[in-house]
């Protein structure tokens, strides 16, 4: 499911990522996965977790755009 045009958009998006902070994208063949390491999110000051909230927002509307159905999700943290 993962096309050329959404691979475009995502890597067009590449700046807008704060230094030190980025996503992994998974084709589940149906739907794309875009998974944040939550120890890396953890590690930027305020702004910086500002700016990579933003960049996911915009690769999830990016990839949206070019027909993905996109679920965002994190790895690490502790279980409630």
């Amino acid at each position: 499911m993962y096309t050329n045009e959404m691979a475009k958009a995502f890597r067009s998006l590449d700046h807008h990522a704060p230094k030190g902070f980025n996503v992994q994208l998974i084709d589940n063949e149906h739907f794309l996965t875009v998974k944040a390491e939550e120890s890396m999110f953890m590690r930027l000051d305020d702004y910086g977790k500002r700016k990579a909230i933003e960049y996911m927002v915009l690769v999830k509307k990016a990839l949206e755009e070019n027909g993905a159905i996109v679920l965002i999700v994190r790895t690490g943290g502790e279980e409630v």
